[in-house]
């Protein structure tokens, strides 16, 4: 009976160790794709188009490689003067210029940044 509990024991540990390996070897994956990605260049918004959006994000399961990675999709969209993503609030906040993006081109880059079903968007507020 002993020996019953030993093994099920380091059974469940190797299964424990194993799930988390490759969640973690996905997760330093992202965070290298993100860090190749280059700075782009922002152009100057006009003041009058300048907009400020804020929505909630759902389904980020890390900081480094979730958030990490829309925060750099959204910077590098063209008209987007700055984004930052909150994976604690589970927030975005994007400011843009108005005639360049929209509510509905952010939202797709959003989800299209994971596999158009692992990230929500919901409660835009511009």
């Amino acid at each position: 009976m002993k020996f019953t509990k030993i093994i099920a024991a380091f059974a469940i540990a190797s299964l424990v160790l194993v799930s988390c390996k490759k969640e973690e070897d996905k997760n330093l994956a992202n965070i290298k794709a993100v860090e190749t990605v280059s700075p782009k260049e922002h152009k100057a918004i006009a003041a009058e188009n300048v907009q400020t959006a804020s929505f909630a994000i759902e389904g980020m399961t890390c900081a480094m490689g979730c958030a990490k990675t829309i925060e750099k999709e959204l910077s590098n969209l063209d008209g987007v003067e700055k984004a930052t993503v909150d994976f604690d609030k589970k927030t975005a906040t994007v400011v843009f210029d108005k005639t360049v993006q929209n509510q509905e081109n952010l939202t797709k880059v959003v989800q299209a940044t994971g596999d158009g079903k692992t990230y929500k968007v919901s409660n835009f507020k511009s």
